[in-house]
This record gives C-alpha cells, sequence and structure tokens, in this order.
C-alpha cells in the first residue's frame, strides 16, 4: 500500500521541497492557500514520478480542514506522515506597537489551527504515524514579539504531544532547519547574503534524515 505524507504549507519554501523529496516513496496530500503554487508543486511532483493530492485550503479554516481529514480517512484509512510547515509570520514590529489584526492571525494560524490539527489528525496517525514540526530560533529576539512568541506556542504544544505519546504513538519530531533563502527570511532579514542560506532542498534532505 502506498505511503501517504500531508504536508501542512506545501506551497513553497520549505513545505514545498519536503514534499518533493517524499514524492517517490510518498503520495503527497499538500495544502496551502496558493492554487497556483500547488499546481507548479504538482507538476515537479509527477516530474520525479510520483503523486499528488491538491488541497488548495486555509489551516485556520476548521471546517476545511474537517472535510479534509475525513476525505483522507475516507480514501486511505490512515495517514503515515504530517509535516506541518504552514506559519503566519507577521510583520518585525517592537513589542509596544505590535498590529492587533497581525497578532491575531499569527495566533489563528501559529497556535490555534495547530491545537485543530493535531486533534483531526492523531487518529489518522495512530500508533505507527508520525508528525514533524518545525522550531525557530528567533523567539525572544527584538521585533520577533508576535511571530516568536506565538511560534513558540506551536512548538509547546507539539511538546506536550510528544512526551504524552512517547510509550503510545504517534511519533512526534521537533527539528530545528537551518537558516534558508525563503520569503519569510527575506521579510525578516532584508539585505542579507542569501549565497550563505541552505537551500530548502538541501535542509529537507538533511531533516527527512532525522527521524
Amino acid at each position: 500500500m502506498t505511503k501517504t505524507a500531508l504536508i501542512t504549507g506545501a506551497s513553497r519554501g520549505l513545505g514545498a521541497a519536503l514534499a518533493e523529496a517524499l514524492a517517490p516513496t510518498h503520495h503527497i496530500i499538500a495544502v496551502a492557500k496558493t492554487t497556483g503554487a500547488l499546481e507548479e508543486l504538482d507538476d515537479r511532483i509527477q516530474a520525479r514520478g510520483g503523486s499528488a493530492t491538491l488541497a488548495p485550503m486555509d489551516v485556520t479554516n476548521a471546517d476545511a480542514m474537517a472535510t479534509l481529514c475525513r476525505g483522507i480517512f475516507e480514501r486511505w484509512k490512515k495517514l503515515d506522515l504530517w509535516l506541518h510547515t504552514a506559519v503566519h509570520a507577521a510583520p518585525l514590529a517592537p513589542a509596544d506597537h505590535i498590529d492587533a489584526k497581525d497578532f491575531a492571525k499569527s495566533v489563528a494560524c501559529n497556535v490555534t489551527a495547530t491545537a485543530t490539527l493535531i486533534s483531526y489528525i492523531a487518529p489518522l496517525l495512530g500508533a505507527r504515524g508520525h508528525a514533524v514540526f518545525f522550531d525557530d530560533p528567533n523567539a525572544g529576539e527584538k521585533f520577533f514579539g508576535s511571530y516568536g512568541a506565538t511560534k513558540s506556542a506551536q512548538i509547546a504544544l507539539a511538546q506536550s504531544w510528544q512526551a504524552e505519546t512517547r510509550k503510545t504513538g504517534p511519533g512526534v519530531s521537533i527539528l530545528t532547519p537551518p537558516p534558508m533563502p525563503t520569503a519569510t527570511r527575506a521579510r525578516f532579514f532584508p539585505g542579507e547574503d542569501r549565497a550563505a542560506l541552505v537551500q530548502p532542498t538541501d535542509a529537507a534532505s538533511r531533516l527527512l534524515e532525522q527521524f
């Protein structure tokens, strides 16, 4: 039976690179808001001899995520792998100038959606599946209040789930990607020498070796 990998935040950057890296061995279920980017990803996956199911959805839409998980169960009965790369990266700002709407979006995507997805996806993973989350070392740095606080909360959720399932499964891994020349990083570090950063394809290969 074909293994399945659900990737939330699959349209670009690390999520897309992970999808391509897993395509030879897994059917990819790719979730992202941008339909065009998902279609381009599908072309690259097919070029590698793989297959994908595209799900142009917003992870903050609980009803859409419930429909997706129900569809996964009806078609495959289970899920082998979930990689969660979806994130809202709010603009950098001093803690006393954080925009309320940006902060609300950060909480909705980085915290609330993560908690909702864990509850929906855990039954699909069962005892043998594996979930992977990706940490970021910027929490607590100046101007990273909105992103850092909500990303830290996301990882705290993952750490609790990891501790709770250590003996029963599913497996839960929390990995730290190397700095990559992604669009998100470009907004955080404009003018940075991107030549020194690790390409997402190389980062994906390294990360997949860690679990």
